[in-house]
């Protein structure tokens, strides 16, 4: 096995798919911004280094030789439509650089279609504080979707469950808000569609089995 990369490694969602991937036996490259407030990621089989997302050529020294890259990444110092764009950007770049081909991005099921084909954000009742932000994950969507890569986005169906145990299982669903689903049962799906990857070029939701 070539191994993982992981950015963003620092994030719930990112330690979820390190933690997941190390269990199953994968060599992870953890990449952050700032190694030394991660310390705790530098375990047996896990390279933590510093590297930014939206940087073409350090995604490409890290992606070479990998089987898969994950990006659970965000920057809240930074502009969203501008940081999920430059992400996607880099990513294309530096994986088509390096000849990796599969990337698996954490999305967000504000934007991710319920049963009758809707985005999530634009049913009925559904928060609009954050449409930039929605909007935002949406544009790094279609940015991937004009690449050459080989890339899944996944998200929860509904949320994250912040606080909940994992389950052992998830399975594919549409958007629904009061959909919920563990770290640690995302991260399975994540590395399944590493191992085994069954879907291609899409945005994918997830919740608990």
């Amino acid at each position: 096995m070539g191994g993982i990369t992981v950015f963003g490694a620092g994030g719930r969602a990112g330690r979820a798919a390190v933690a997941e991937a190390v269990r199953r036996g994968h060599a992870v490259t953890a990449v952050v911004r700032e190694p030394q407030s991660h310390r705790d990621l530098a375990a047996e089989g896990v390279h933590l280094v510093a590297g930014d997302v939206t940087d073409a050529a350090a995604v490409a020294r890290y992606a070479e030789g990998r089987d898969a890259v994950l990006a659970a990444v965000y920057d809240p110092a930074a502009d969203p439509a501008a940081f999920f764009a430059a992400a996607a950007g880099a990513l294309g770049e530096g994986m088509a650089s390096a000849g990796a081909e599969r990337l698996l991005f954490v999305g967000l099921a504000s934007v991710l279609p319920d049963a009758a084909g809707t985005p999530l954000m634009d049913t009925p009742g559904y928060p609009q504080e954050y449409r930039g932000f929605y909007l935002a994950h949406a544009a790094g969507r279609d940015a991937l979707a004009a690449t050459g890569l080989d890339w899944l986005v996944l998200s929860p169906s509904g949320d994250f469950d912040h606080g909940g145990a994992p389950t052992g299982g998830y399975r594919t669903a549409p958007a629904d808000a009061a959909a919920r689903i563990a770290y640690g049962d995302f991260a399975l799906a994540l590395l399944d569609e590493a191992e085994r990857p069954r879907h291609h070029r899409m945005h994918l939701g997830v919740t608990r089995a």
